[in-house]
């Protein structure tokens, strides 16, 4: 099984990069089942419908999210009907959507997906990922030995932490949320592939997606401004990863940087 997992979808630019990159991965690479993190999708930050109907078209099977999940109220419309739609499973029980999912590949074999917000240095106060992982990957391997797990935390040690934590019972642990695809693939001793950050997908002449002279001016300033989406040299990031689909065990994992033709 061949897996293809791509970094924070960002704007406009990262939506293009889906629709031109995605699908030519898909038929060169033999990708079995395409994942996206989609938290920074509308306007860099939430996700609408309708962007998420479009990311499906482009090629993408399953989005996750993270800590701008609610930043569109629209997302209300979509989160408990998509059966696509990944959201952090270490939310308080009561919000709605689901933390973890179980889909088939093109060719009809089972991959469980699951999503966690990091709690160092994270804005939302949520329940321990560790805790929650646990549950969820011990029913998720009463379906599937294919486990993927997305993320989405800001500290380097706490991701790290969690890769050798779930080593063994998941296919991949993958960061999301710096924006910046590390340089750290492995896989680990027990047959999990891992690494830190996938990288972002949208304008690298920026700062993480925006524009890089307002981020600058408020690090000069202190005074608060409003970031744009910025727009150029748009690339995609990711991991390639195959996967043995009866052991669920990591084979292979490479990382994946790929431009738009045009740049833009």
């Amino acid at each position: 099984m061949r897996l293809l997992i791509i970094g924070d979808i960002v704007g406009e630019p990262g939506r293009r990069a889906v629709a031109e990159i995605v699908p030519r991965l898909k038929r060169s690479e033999k990708i079995d089942l395409a994942i996206g993190n989609a938290e920074n999708v509308s306007n860099g930050a939430g996700l609408l419908p309708r962007h998420a109907e479009e990311l499906y078209r482009g090629g993408l099977d399953v989005l996750t999210m993270g800590d701008h999940i609610w930043d569109k109220k629209e997302i209300l419309e979509i989160i408990s009907t998509d059966p696509r739609l990944v959201r952090p499973a270490n939310y308080p029980k009561a919000v709605p959507g689901q933390g973890a999912i179980v889909v088939k590949t093109s060719s009809g074999e089972k991959v469980g997906i699951t999503n966690v917000l990091g709690r160092v240095f994270m804005r939302q106060t949520c329940d321990s990922p560790f805790t929650v992982l646990k549950e969820i990957v011990a029913e998720l391997r009463k379906e599937t030995p294919v486990i993927i797990v997305d993320v989405h935390a800001e500290a380097t040690s706490e991701k790290v932490a969690l890769g050798w934590y779930l080593d063994g019972q998941v296919s991949v642990v993958f960061g999301t949320h710096t924006h910046i695809q590390t340089a750290d693939e492995r896989i680990l001793p027990l047959g999990t592939s891992y690494i830190t950050d996938v990288g972002m997908v949208g304008p690298y002449d920026s700062v993480i997606g925006r524009n890089k002279e307002q981020v600058i001016e408020n690090f000069l300033t202190q005074v608060p401004h409003r970031y744009e989406v910025a727009n150029e040299n748009v690339k995609l990031c990711g991991i390639i990863v195959e996967v043995d689909s009866s052991t669920g065990k990591a084979k292979t994992i490479r990382r994946v940087q790929e431009g738009l033709q045009n740049g833009r």
